[in-house]
């Protein structure tokens, strides 16, 4: 009996020694090999984003070798992030598996606006900006993404970014009818992260009754009053879905709130050709102001 209660005795001060030692080398920073196996590391998990961007490209606040702003176009916009044009501004967070975009105030603009882009161009046809679709034809986009980080302005309030549009889009043959000096027609669609809400934007015509070639000029064509979605997002992710149809635009939040737009000016805006845009349109020029924008999920649908 006595034999065994040393034997006893011995493992338990065997045991505590041990888990001395080991605190111990913990302290100093020298746990062995040996000891770390009763303390398996969890090896954290790489999340790639799943957004197809072979229909994509994007446009980027930094100046290309034409000092005009750097695009990517597919295919090569598939390997985006081994781009180091590209990296301060488009660039995968593995955490999360997330694309973020990344804009601030620069120089580099795109012609008739004075605010920097990180922002993603839909192209039905890969490295094509000339064949588009009519809302006759149908669309869906739908995302789910982000705000990750935005600044403030002077009297403390959130800067504000356009996250997603449908731009529309003279033919060749529509710009040169009216003379215009580029393809460019307005946008029919903003929808802006303001304030930690969903804002959006449309155009209406002034007046109602214009037709014909009339209403392929820009000046046609004014904001209407806005709509605010009564859901805050704040940084949290949701969803966002843009269905349109022959005279009908719709706009979805998190699959629960609804704004239908469904008037004259759905209809006549069939005149125009258009394109889906995604990403990061920083709607400031304040010194130090910022927004980073994450998707985690982006497809369109025609």
């Amino acid at each position: 009996m006595v034999h065994f209660r040393k034997i006893i005795l011995l493992n338990i001060f065997l045991i505590m020694f041990f888990a001395v030692n080991v605190a111990c080398q913990k302290e100093t920073g020298k746990v062995a090999e040996s000891d770390v196996k009763f303390e398996k590391s969890k090896k954290k998990k790489v999340k790639l984003p799943e957004i197809d961007l072979s229909h994509w490209k994007v446009t980027l606040p930094v100046e290309n070798e034409k000092g005009t702003p750097y695009e990517i176009d597919p295919p090569e916009i598939l390997d985006f992030a081994s781009d180091e044009m590209a990296k301060p501004f488009m660039y995968i967070d593995s955490t999360d598996g997330s694309i973020v975009f990344h804009a601030y105030p620069t120089s580099v603009t795109t012609t008739n606006t004075k605010y920097s882009r990180s922002e993603l161009r839909e192209q039905m046809v890969p490295g094509e900006n000339n064949i588009n679709w009519k809302f006759a034809d149908g669309g869906v986009m739908k995302g789910k993404l982000a705000m990750e980080a935005i600044s403030k302005d002077k009297n403390g309030k959130y800067h504000k970014t356009i996250i997603m549009q449908i731009h529309g889009r003279l033919t060749n043959e529509q710009r040169d009818k009216i003379g215009a000096s580029d393809n460019n027609a307005p946008p029919i669609l903003k929808i802006y992260w303001q304030n930690g809400q969903i804002r959006v934007k449309t155009k209406e015509l002034k007046p109602a009754s214009l037709a014909g070639d009339a209403l392929l000029h820009e000046e046609s064509w004014a904001d209407d009053e806005g709509f605010t979605f009564k859901q805050e997002v704040g940084f949290r992710k949701f969803t966002l879905e843009v269905k349109v149809s022959d005279g009908k635009m719709v706009v979805i939040l998190n699959n629960n709130e609804f704004k239908v737009y469904e008037n004259i000016d759905m209809k006549k805006w069939g005149i125009f050709e258009n394109y889906f845009k995604a990403g990061n349109y920083f709607q400031s020029r304040d010194e130090g102001s910022f927004a980073k924008v994450k998707f985690y999920e982006l497809t369109v649908n025609h």
